[in-house]
């Protein structure tokens, strides 16, 4: 594989990890605009570690799960990264969610709590400018600029 191929790689994955964090931010807006709102509770905390693969390193990172009811009484529990500061085991939280699918689609992103919104959005620009070079140096040396 040569070098322009490697480039070109990196950058199109770069580029896929970029849309999927932008289509988050997307979901968490529309769920701010649309969506239902309810009163919910923090009930977990917890440290999840991730184990690298080829490196053998592990990272980990605090998850959150927070529960809340339905306009119909439904129970959902749901995982969400509510930013640098988080929540206490207990702690109330305003959700919004899709009343369509209440188990896939539900945030706390609001007031006290942009960390659903601001995490993805900084992985999403910070990937797409990681993207713009290498694709930009392919193109450049394909003379498509």
């Amino acid at each position: 594989m040569g070098i322009e191929a490697l480039f070109l790689l990196v950058g199109v994955a770069a580029l896929v990890v970029s849309v999927v964090f932008a289509r988050r931010v997307l979901v968490v807006l529309a769920l701010l605009r649309n969506g239902r709102r309810a009163e919910g509770r923090c009930v977990d905390r917890r440290i999840v570690t991730n184990s690298g693969l080829a490196s053998g390193s592990s990272s980990s990172h605090p998850e959150f799960v927070f529960t809340f009811r339905t306009e119909d009484g439904t129970a959902v529990e749901f995982k969400d990264r509510p930013g640098m500061f988080g929540h206490e085991v207990g702690a109330p939280v305003r959700v919004s969610y899709d009343p369509r699918s209440p188990h896939k689609r539900a945030t706390i992103a609001g007031p006290g709590a942009w960390g659903p919104v601001y995490v993805p959005a900084l992985i999403c620009l910070g990937t797409a400018l990681f993207a713009l070079v290498p694709l930009l140096a392919v193109a450049a040396k394909e003379g498509l600029l």
